[in-house]
């Protein structure tokens, strides 16, 4: 059986308008990281306030994100912030993946029964900036997943002159079955390994602005004390000076 990269089929069936949605939020576990959790919230709460017509749950990965969700009476379906360690593998990312993609394509959660799946983090653009964003994770086009696979493979299929065949066995409805849960794995410790590069980034200028912010203040305060001592001293000497002047007359 010949097929080719035009051949890989989309995402999820879900045509109709958006009404339920389920945002995966992606925080730090801890603080004194600048605006990086700020930022994040705040896109996740501008969102809510632009879309009041859709229902929207959440999951949370970070223990700061979660805290949000609950301190702003959110609908927090599950937490994962035991994946958002220092060092991130592919193994800890496959049972978030796997539940989403049952969230979003079986039938029997009557109740969950999602038209979308986004992922609110933050997206790395440099060592200074860094943007929170909401990427769609689910459903994924055909589009997505051929650019992804090109990203992949280095090499930008579009470009050939004749599309490239391949033979797939058994069969491609096996083979998609096997393939798209690890390019929804490799999606998202895509958007974690973002996530993480951004959190250090922002802790390291954080910390950097707080150490300059100290030096300062140190410099400022030592100035103040010699100051201080100086005026101390002179009013000593002036004092010493008036006693020795006034036992001589």
């Amino acid at each position: 059986m010949s097929e080719s990269l035009q051949d890989i089929p989309s995402i999820g069936g879900h045509t109709h308008t958006t009404k339920q949605e389920l945002q995966v939020v992606i925080s730090s576990n801890k603080g004194l990281c600048g605006g990086y959790n700020v930022n994040t919230f705040k896109k996740v709460a501008q969102y809510k306030k632009d879309h009041q017509d859709i229902t929207i749950d959440y999951i949370t990965i970070g223990k700061k994100a979660r805290e949000f969700i609950l301190r702003t009476g959110g609908n927090l379906v599950a937490d994962f912030s035991d994946v958002m360690k220092d060092t991130i593998e592919i193994q800890d990312v496959k049972p978030v993946s796997s539940m989403l993609r049952e969230l979003f394509t079986k039938q029997a959660f009557e109740k969950l029964n999602y038209d979308a799946i986004k992922v609110v983090h933050s997206y790395y653009i440099s060592a200074i900036n860094q943007k929170a964003i909401v990427k769609q994770f689910l459903p994924l086009s055909r589009a997505d997943i051929v650019e992804f696979l090109n990203e992949v493979v280095g090499q930008d299929t579009s470009t050939l002159s004749e599309p490239q065949k391949y033979t797939i066995e058994p069969d491609t409805e096996t083979i998609v079955n096997e393939v798209i849960p690890m390019i929804l794995s490799m999606l998202l410790y895509e958007i974690l390994l973002e996530s993480k590069a951004s959190e250090h980034s922002s802790r390291m200028v954080a910390m950097k602005n707080a150490k300059d912010s100290a030096t300062k203040k140190v410099s400022a305060l030592t100035l103040s004390y010699n100051k201080a001592r100086q005026a101390s001293i002179t009013k000593e000497v002036s004092e010493i000076v008036s006693g020795v002047e006034s036992m001589k007359e």
